[in-house]
């Protein structure tokens, strides 16, 4: 069937509520840090940056092991991660500036980390706004170049989690862990991208597709072998010998 629901997609789609409804069981049951707008902050913004990244797993799936299954998704990690997106950037507007826009203004014209995070989410506003079916086709080649500034967006948003952290990125040193981690996927993801590992990368493909098939092909079990000739077999009677 045409509509028929697959598990990746239900998946996703739980996937994609739970940090929201996670947050507000915690919220309900008194289970936040002594700053709870703070937590809520931070965690909106986690969880934007995993669903970013996640749809950007969605093609290499696709290229490696021919899942066209994750392609299918990739649409919904995107706009789960513009929704937390939202929530970050509402929360930080209303909840902890308490909509002051001069302060909001001096801040984030001051503060690089705010001025990266802002780039990022007017950058995905278009992304979202158009990706329906017919924006697909009413902007025909163009949607694939807009849609391409995922690959701009996706290391602006991690460079904003890493100057928001206590520490120093490029020089190794404070709370950059996770900030580290999440600049080493995004790295290796775009690099997937570019043609040559695009190319390696269906190569490999292929060969492990051959491989795969030769190895389901092969017969198990032991080898069958046929009754064994009428020399050979024990109590035969030896030929008689012609007279000279």
């Amino acid at each position: 069937m045409k509509n028929r629901i697959t598990l990746l997609q239900v998946i996703v789609h739980l996937g994609g509520w739970f940090p929201l409804a996670q947050l507000v069981f915690d919220y309900l049951a008194g289970r936040m840090s002594i700053n709870p707008i703070q937590e809520i902050e931070q965690r909106t913004g986690l969880a934007a940056i995993l669903f970013l990244v996640l749809s950007l797993v969605c093609t290499p799936l696709n290229t490696l092991f021919g899942w066209r299954e994750a392609i299918k998704r990739r649409k919904a990690l995107g706009l789960y991660a513009f929704l937390y997106t939202c929530l970050h950037v509402a929360i930080f507007i209303a909840l902890d500036y308490g909509f002051a826009w001069p302060v909001i203004t001096d801040l984030i014209l001051n503060k690089l980390y705010l001025i990266v995070g802002t780039i990022a989410f007017l950058l995905l506003i278009p992304l979202a706004l158009t990706s329906f079916k017919s924006s697909m086709k009413s902007l025909g080649m163009n949607w694939i170049r807009l849609h391409r500034l995922v690959y701009l967006i996706a290391p602006l948003v991690v460079l904003h989690y890493a100057w928001s952290k206590k520490g120093d990125l490029f020089h190794l040193r404070g709370d950059i862990s996770k900030p580290f981690i999440y600049a080493l996927i995004v790295v290796f993801l775009l690099a997937l991208r570019l043609p040559f590992m695009r190319k390696a990368a269906s190569a490999l493909r292929t060969h492990l597709q051959a491989l795969f098939r030769k190895v389901i092909s092969t017969p198990s079990g032991p080898v069958r072998r046929g009754p064994p000739s009428a020399k050979n077999q024990i109590g035969q009677p030896e030929e008689k010998k012609m007279p000279g």
